[in-house]
């Protein structure tokens, strides 16, 4: 099968990678010819193309599944929006002819719930920050350019699925709060808010798992077994980095921050099958804090 992966970086390679090493073509669009050489040298067929410049996007190959995981690169000089919304409006209607399957990577900041309330993928979307109104958004541009009467008359059961991610986190993801913990620095946040986690190769084995057996539209969360309270978290990683314990701005600056949600997994364990690697970040962090290997996949 041949695949496109359109934001190949952290989450995407991996999952480049695992499709190269299943016998598919892989291609990736990538801004930087530097970028595009190690990317070949990984087996993987480079295009060169930036979503925010709509003139670099007309030779997109003709493929059977597009991977849509674009994140913001700060030092782009890009805003989410530019990126999110508008590269997104630039790709769609130059997707090839030939997609039989098109998978977008969205985040749990859609949901503007922020009382600890247990969320799913029918839970109401009323986001009260930029960043989730900004995804929202996005979203609704998928589901626009898709309609329920597939835009591609030729494929009339087009695969179109939106997966929800927690916060990603793995190898070469914590040098900074590694940092902070170690200098004494007071963190910022609620303590007691709920923290949604989802490891990145757990991230990578649901998006194939949707590639395989998602349903033709559909929405999925991707969260590991429990959320846990910040805390937890940053206490954990504080002893497993031999730092002192963490530091949190008293209650008087916290109180009005909320309690943030807590997200299910139970449809991607039930439709989906996933079995997670990483079902608490307990395991996931002695993981990626062993693990010295950076972004890209072998």
């Amino acid at each position: 099968m041949d695949r496109l992966v359109i934001g190949c970086g952290y989450l995407g390679e991996r999952v480049a990678c695992a499709w190269r090493d299943a016998g598919d073509r892989v291609f990736a669009l990538t801004r930087s010819a530097d970028r595009a050489r190690r990317l070949a040298d990984r087996g993987l067929t480079p295009i060169l193309g930036d979503v925010t410049d709509p003139g670099s996007l007309a030779e997109l190959p003709p493929v059977q599944t597009v991977l849509y995981a674009v994140g913001l690169d700060r030092a782009s000089g890009m805003t989410q929006r530019q990126v999110y919304v508008e590269g997104l409006r630039n790709v769609l209607p130059r997707l090839p002819g030939s997609i039989e399957q098109f998978l977008y990577i969205s985040s749990t900041s859609v949901y503007g719930q922020n009382a600890g309330e247990w969320v799913n993928e029918s839970s109401p979307c009323e986001p009260t920050t930029a960043n989730g109104q900004v995804c929202l958004e996005a979203e609704q541009h998928v589901w626009q350019r898709f309609p329920q009467q597939a835009a591609y008359p030729a494929v009339p059961s087009l695969g179109v699925c939106v997966l929800r991610l927690a916060g990603l986190y793995g190898p070469g993801r914590w040098i900074a709060r590694v940092d902070a913990l170690r200098a004494g620095q007071v963190l910022s946040g609620n303590p007691r808010a709920w923290l949604n986690l989802i490891h990145v190769d757990d991230a990578a084995a649901t998006v194939r798992a949707c590639a395989l057996r998602g349903a033709v539209r559909e929405t999925y969360l991707v969260c590991d077994d429990a959320p846990s309270m910040r805390c937890e978290f940053y206490a954990g990683l504080a002893k497993r980095v031999a730092a002192p314990p963490p530091k949190f701005a008293d209650d008087a600056v916290v109180a009005d921050q909320g309690l943030n949600k807590r997200c299910c997994n139970r449809k991607i364990r039930e439709q989906l099958g996933i079995c997670l690697m990483y079902p608490r970040w307990e395991t996931g962090l002695t993981h990626a804090l062993a693990t010295t290997s950076h972004a890209e996949c072998p």
